[in-house]
């Protein structure tokens, strides 16, 4: 039987309203924080992708953030002017560009990072460690169900 019907379907018991709100919350928390790098929010998620290796061309970068290609390039640039990243062709396909992070980029994704955990447990404090561990658990048996129905 499914579990979702039109009687009982809102926003607070929606997983894509609530994950989407998480979300956003999350981002609202930690512009801030990012801001005392010099970062918004979405160049230090393009920082972070593409120091863990998600996104390591242009459009894997895209499709790691859900951005468009556009807005994807006027991003890079932005952080190619700071000195954060560099594009280079690859010797193999002239057309591909790989992304890599200057070291000042490294360190700053770094510094980012520290400020997102510092940030995450700071408003998980009074969560258990096993409740913390469950809702990474379903959000990553989500996440898979997700990329394996839909691609």
């Amino acid at each position: 039987m499914p579990f979702y019907s039109a009687a009982d379907f809102q926003p607070d018991s929606s997983v894509g309203y609530l994950a989407k709100r998480v979300h956003q919350l999350a981002q609202a928390g930690l512009e801030p924080a990012l801001a005392e790098l010099g970062l918004t929010f979405i160049q230090w998620h393009a920082l972070v992708s593409i120091y863990f290796g998600r996104g390591a061309t242009p459009a894997a970068l895209a499709r790691d953030l859900s951005y468009d290609k556009g807005a994807t390039t006027r991003l890079l640039d932005g952080l190619a002017a700071r000195g954060w990243l560099t594009r280079e062709r690859t010797p193999d396909d002239r057309r591909l560009v790989e992304l890599q992070l200057t070291e000042e980029g490294r360190a700053v994704a770094r510094q980012g990072r520290l400020r997102v955990i510092e940030a995450w447990n700071r408003w998980l404090a009074d969560w258990a460690d096993e409740d913390v561990a469950a809702v990474v658990a379903v959000l990553q048996r989500l996440r898979d169900t997700l990329q394996e129905k839909i691609g």
